[in-house]
């Protein structure tokens, strides 16, 4: 049993079931009025949406050792690590039903969300992520700060030239970053032994000499212990380290999707393998008795419910809104003329 303090597991648990309720509600909300002839454009969200329930024990173990100051980049699967990271979640459930008062003014969707508040964005590029967590690193580095960056991917994205550079980039410059995989087992459709040849994706940080250590079950505090070393390592300005961790796909890539390659005891397995019931007994081993445990669900639906029923009742953007926006204003004091450009070795 872990070492881990009853306040601490209380919002681990808190957040997973949040991202878990949340997950199943969007699924609920997405699919009305796109059955039975399924219709992206129709019904209260629009667009494509990809879910992350079975994977809350990633974004949790990790996110709950950083501060509003370090930053998170996460990929097209996005809501659990937003949640973990403390995103506006009524803000946030507002741009996913694309209203105004959303995180991007309902413009972005659920896969280009962000949050300057909590140094929280994701894209729908995969491993586009990675970059960008290492350039907050080199920031933190440059102005002798002690925050970090954390850059979410998931196994199939282990082979991208984003992922490689990033990982010796981060190593060449001793960055604090740490990248955590999300391995679920598919890349999509494709099984992840058709992907790649590494079984195991931390091993791709014996490349740049760096720590690369993999946690084989979704459990939430065996990976809490894991990033505490590895982002604690960062802090000291120790370096970066690769994290995989195994989760397992509840529902299929995106909404809509058939399922058709998977297996049907890889389904069944996955709902079996659950996180959240591993903590639950978890908790109970450490004295947490089940009426606290259950009053700690009922506070976290009710959150997902509160948010969803409040994004519903936002405006959607007015048509001319979607001019705005466009381009960032220039900085104060710097007037709309040209500017007097000198050309080094040049005569104009």
């Amino acid at each position: 049993m872990s070492l881990v303090s009853e306040p601490t597991l209380k919002e681990l648990y808190g957040n997973m079931v949040t991202a878990r309720h949340y997950e199943e509600r969007l699924q609920e909300e997405y699919l009305e009025g796109k059955q039975p002839a399924f219709d992206i454009s129709a019904g209260p969200i629009p667009g494509e949406l990809h879910l992350a329930a079975g994977h809350e024990a990633a974004a949790v173990g990790v996110c709950q050792h950083l501060r509003d100051d370090d930053a998170v980049t996460a990929t097209h699967r996005p809501h659990h690590v937003a949640i973990a990271k403390g995103v506006d979640l009524k803000r946030m459930t507002a741009e996913i039903f694309g209203r105004s008062s959303g995180l991007g003014k309902g413009k972005g969707g659920h896969m280009h969300l962000f949050d300057p508040e909590v140094r929280f964005a994701c894209s729908g590029i995969i491993a586009e992520g990675c970059p960008p967590a290492v350039g907050a690193g080199l920031a933190a580095k440059k102005r002798n700060e002690d925050s970090v960056a954390v850059s979410y991917l998931g196994e199939g994205a282990i082979d991208q030239g984003a992922f490689l550079e990033s990982l010796n980039f981060a190593a060449v410059f001793d960055l604090p970053v740490v990248f955590v995989i999300e391995d679920n087992d598919w890349a999509i459709s494709m099984p992840k032994d058709r992907v790649t040849d590494v079984e195991n994706g931390a091993k791709r940080a014996d490349g740049f000499e760096m720590p690369g250590v993999r946690v084989d079950h979704d459990d939430a505090l065996e990976l809490y212990e894991v990033a505490g070393e590895a982002i604690g390592r960062a802090r000291d300005r120790n370096g970066p380290t690769v994290i995989e961790i195994q989760v397992h796909r509840r529902m299929g890539h995106f909404m809509g999707d058939p399922e058709t390659y998977r297996p049907e005891e890889d389904q069944t397995a996955a709902a079996e393998r659950d996180s959240i019931a591993r903590l639950e007994a978890d908790m109970r081993s450490a004295g947490i008795a089940d009426e606290t445990i259950e009053e700690l669900r009922d506070d976290a639906h009710a959150r997902v419910e509160e948010a969803i029923e409040w994004a519903k009742d936002q405006p959607e953007p007015e048509p001319e809104a979607a001019y705005e926006d466009m381009f960032v204003n220039p900085p104060s004091g710097v007037t709309d003329s040209e500017p007097d450009v000198e050309v080094a070795g040049g005569d104009e």
